[in-house]
C-alpha cells in the first residue's frame, strides 16, 4: 500500500478550494507555500510587493481558502513552514540574508531569547503541573526521541529517574522503539519528542502506544504537526533558529520546569531519594578528589 502523504492545514485548504481558484491565484499560493521560509513572517503588504500584486489581491485570495483575516492565514503559513523545513532550507534562508558571522551569531541568540520568552505563553505553568501529576501516576514511562531529539528524551528520563519515576529513553532504532511502545498498557505513558516534519519512527511509536491503550504526550513545535496530531495531548515549544538542527533552549527549559514540578509534588519523597543518592555517590567515590600534594621549593 502506498504511503499516505501528510498535509498541513494550509495544504488541505488549498486542495479543497482548488476549483474556486483561478490559475493565477493557484500559482501565487503555491509559490507562497514553496517559499514559506521567506514568506511566513511578511505582512500582507510586503507579501503583495514580493509577488507584484496589490494587498487586496492577497486578502481576496486567502478568503477563497476560507480565512477571515490575514493573521490566521499567517499562523497557518508559519506552521506549514515549521513542518516542511529541512536543514538545507534553514541554512539557505539565513545565507540569503548576507549577514556577517557576528550578525548570524547575534541573530541566533535573539531567536533563542524569543523562544525562551515565548515558552510561558505556549506552555502555561498549569499545563506543566498537570503533566507532572500524570507522570507521577504512571506505572511506566517511555520517552521517545530520535537523532538530535534523543538528547531531550535522555535528559527527561534521567532527571525523572532520580525522583523515583519508572522512566526510560530507549535508543531510537525502529524495532527497539516499536517493541517498547507495543509493551505499554493503559497505566503507562509514552512521551514522543519530534519537531518540524517529525520523524516517522517517533510518530509511529506514539501511534503504537496509543493503540495499546497507553496515554501519549507530544513535545513538538506546531499545533498541527504529526506528533501533535497522533498524541492525546502535547506542548508546542519553539525551536526556531538558523542552526541546522533547531534550538533546544526552550525545550530544555520546559523539561527543567517539569522536573521541578515532579520533585515538588511529593517533596518529602523527593528529598529522601536525593539524600539516598547523595550518600551512595559519596561512598562510591564518584566525585574527583585530588591526591594530597607535598610541595617543596615550588616542586611536587
Amino acid at each position: 500500500m502506498a504511503e499516505q502523504k501528510w498535509t498541513t492545514p494550509l495544504e488541505q485548504r488549498l486542495q479543497l478550494s482548488e476549483g474556486k481558484l483561478s490559475p493565477r491565484r493557484k500559482r501565487l499560493l503555491q509559490s507562497v507555500l514553496d517559499n514559506a521560509e521567506d514568506t511566513y513572517y511578511l505582512s500582507s503588504r510586503k507579501l503583495a510587493r514580493r509577488y507584484g500584486v496589490d494587498a487586496a489581491t492577497i486578502v481576496r485570495t486567502i478568503q477563497v481558502l476560507g480565512y477571515h483575516d490575514y493573521s490566521t492565514f499567517l499562523a497557518d503559513l508559519r506552521s506549514h513552514f515549521v513542518t516542511r523545513i529541512t536543514q538545507y532550507r534553514v541554512m539557505q534562508a539565513t545565507a540569503r540574508q548576507h549577514r556577517s558571522i557576528q550578525e548570524q551569531v547575534r541573530y541566533s541568540l535573539q531567536l533563542d531569547r524569543a523562544n525562551f520568552e515565548g515558552l510561558g505563553e505556549s506552555v502555561p505553568v498549569e499545563r506543566i503541573v498537570a503533566l507532572a501529576r500524570r507522570l507521577h501516576k504512571a506505572h511506566q514511562i517511555v520517552v521517545v526521541g530520535v537523532d538530535f531529539a534523543y538528547s531531550l528524551a535522555w535528559l527527561m528520563a534521567y532527571g525523572l529517574s532520580w525522583l523515583g519515576l519508572r522512566v526510560e529513553a530507549p535508543m531510537g532504532s525502529y524495532g527497539n522503539l516499536h517493541h517498547r511502545a507495543r509493551a505499554l498498557g493503559s497505566n503507562d505513558i509514552l512521551v514522543a519528542i519530534s519537531f518540524g516534519r517529525c520523524l516517522r519512527v517517533s510518530v509511529e511509536a506514539a501511534q503504537t502506544a496509543r493503540r495499546q491503550g497507553a496515554w501519549t504526550f507530544g513535545i513538538t513545535d506546531a499545533a498541527n504537526s504529526p506528533i501533535a496530531s497522533v498524541c492525546h495531548d502535547h506542548w508546542v515549544v519553539s525551536v526556531t533558529n538558523p542552526i541546522h538542527k533547531g534550538s533546544y533552549v526552550a525545550p530544555v527549559a520546559a523539561l527543567n520546569a517539569l522536573q521541578v514540578a515532579c520533585a515538588h509534588l511529593e517533596p518529602k519523597r523527593s528529598l529522601m531519594r536525593l539524600e539516598e543518592i547523595e550518600r551512595e555517590e559519596e561512598a562510591s567515590g564518584r566525585w574527583y578528589a585530588p591526591a594530597a600534594a607535598v610541595w617543596e621549593n615550588g616542586r611536587k
